[in-house]
C-alpha cells in the first residue's frame, strides 16, 4: 500500500447515470428531468442516423424538444466549438445531446462547458471511454493533439446502446479495446507514484478506480475477441456487452480517476508524427507496450499484450501505425512536454528514454510476431 500524501484526498468521479443495453436509447425520455426541455442535439451524420428519431420522440414524450440541430460533426477543435456554442446559445437551449464517437463526445461535453448547461451523451460506437469523462481532448484543424480541457462537472447521462453498436463497424470496438487496454497499467502506475488523477479537482485514485481499471483489463482479456466475433455478426451477446461496457465506462472511471501516465502521453507525441494513420485505440495500444518496456515489467506481462493485440487485430510495430525511427524525436519531443502525464509514472522520464522505449517496443513487437 502506498504512502498516502498528506492532506490530499482520494478522489472519484462518474457520470450522474450510465445506462448500457440493446435499444436502451428507445428509453431517453426517463431520463430528461436530468437535462432541460430545449436540447441542442449534435453529432456525426451516421451516428445521428442510428438513433435520432428515437431521441427526438422520446424527447416529445417527455414534454421537451430539439432547438438546434448539427449533423457532419468529427473533430474536437477549438474552431468547432466557438460555432456550436454560438449556435446553442442563440437557440437558447438548456441541456446538449452528443451522439457520435470519443471525438464527437469530446466536442459536446467542450460546448455544454462553455454553455453551462447539462449533457446527455449517446455513445454509438464503443470506440474509446470519453463519455463518463469529465474532460475533452483538443485537437487542432489538421488533428494533432493540443491540449486537455478539464470541467467540475461528469456528464448527467451516458446511453450505449449495444444494438447500435453490434450493428456498427467492427474497426471501432476494436479501437476501443485498445484504448481501454492502457487503463490498468496507467492506473497502476499512478498509484505507484501516489500521483494525482485526471481529474479537475485532482485526488489520489481510490481504490475503487485501481480496481475498475483492473476489472477493465480482465474483461478484455477474457471476452475480446468473442465480443469482435458478435460484432462481426450483428449479435447483441453478452461478451459483446460485456466489452462495451470495458470500453466506456471500467475505462472511463479508471483512467479519469485512477489517472494517466506514459501510454496516452506516448499516443499524443504519436499524433505529431507527420504520416500517422491509426484510429486513438491503435496509437494508445503502441504507447502502452512504450510503457510496459520503459517500467520493465516482467516479460509475460508484455507477452500477454502482444497476444491480446495480435489475437483482436490492434497494431503493435511502427510499421503498422505508419511513424518511421526518423519521426521518434519528434514524438518523444511531444510526449514528454512538461504537462504531460509521462511525468506521473513512478520514475523520472526523459525524451531519450522514451525514444529508446518505443524502439524496444517495436523491436519486441516484430519479434513476436516471427
Amino acid at each position: 500500500m502506498p504512502e498516502d500524501k498528506f492532506g490530499t484526498p482520494r478522489i472519484i468521479g462518474a457520470p450522474n447515470r450510465y445506462a448500457v443495453g440493446a435499444d436502451v436509447v428507445e428509453d431517453f425520455d426517463k431520463w430528461v428531468p436530468l437535462l432541460g426541455e430545449r436540447a441542442f442535439l449534435l453529432g456525426g451524420t451516421t451516428s445521428l442516423s442510428t438513433c435520432e428519431d428515437s431521441i427526438r420522440d422520446s424527447l416529445g414524450e417527455a414534454g421537451a424538444e430539439v432547438v438546434e440541430y448539427s449533423s457532419g460533426e468529427r473533430y474536437c477543435t477549438d474552431k468547432a466549438a466557438d460555432r456550436l456554442t454560438e449556435m446553442g446559445n442563440a437557440a437558447e437551449a438548456d441541456c446538449i445531446i452528443g451522439v457520435g464517437g470519443g471525438s464527437v463526445m469530446d466536442l459536446a461535453k467542450f460546448v455544454a462547458h462553455k454553455m453551462g448547461v447539462n449533457i446527455a451523451l449517446v455513445n454509438t460506437i464503443a470506440s474509446t471511454d470519453a463519455p463518463c469523462s469529465a474532460l475533452s481532448v483538443i485537437y487542432d484543424e489538421n488533428h494533432v493533439f493540443q491540449r486537455y480541457e478539464f470541467f467540475h462537472k461528469s456528464p448527467e447521462l451516458v446511453v450505449v446502446d449495444t444494438r447500435i453498436i453490434a450493428e456498427g463497424p467492427v474497426r471501432f470496438l476494436r479501437a476501443g479495446m485498445g484504448d481501454a487496454s492502457a487503463t490498468k497499467w496507467e492506473a497502476e502506475a499512478v498509484w505507484s507514484s501516489t500521483s494525482k488523477n485526471c481529474l479537475v479537482d485532482g485526488g489520489l485514485p481510490p481504490y475503487l478506480a485501481l480496481n475498475t481499471a483492473r476489472l477493465c483489463h480482465d474483461l478484455l482479456m477474457r471476452y475480446g475477441k468473442e465480443a469482435l466475433d458478435s460484432c462481426e455478426e450483428n449479435i447483441v451477446s453478452p461478451q459483446l456487452e460485456a466489452i462495451v461496457e470495458a470500453n466506456t465506462l471500467l475505462s472511463g472511471v479508471g483512467f479519469e480517476s485512477g489517472g494517466l501516465a506514459a501510454a496516452h502521453a506516448v499516443h499524443d507525441g504519436l499524433t505529431a508524427a507527420p504520416n500517422v494513420d491509426a484510429q486513438h485505440g491503435g496509437l494508445v495500444s503502441f504507447g502502452t507496450l512504450t510503457q510496459l518496456v520503459m517500467e520493465n515489467k516482467p516479460r509475460e506481462d508484455i507477452q500477454n499484450m502482444l497476444s491480446f493485440y495480435n489475437e483482436v487485430g490492434l497494431p503493435t510495430t511502427l510499421d503498422e501505425i505508419n511513424v518511421s525511427i526518423d519521426d521518434l524525436d519528434t514524438v518523444a519531443e511531444a510526449a514528454t512536454a512538461e504537462e504531460e502525464t509521462i511525468h506521473l509514472e513512478p520514475f523520472v522520464v526523459s525524451k531519450d528514454l522514451v525514444i529508446e522505449s518505443m524502439k524496444q517496443a517495436d523491436r519486441i513487437a516484430r519479434s513476436f510476431k516471427g
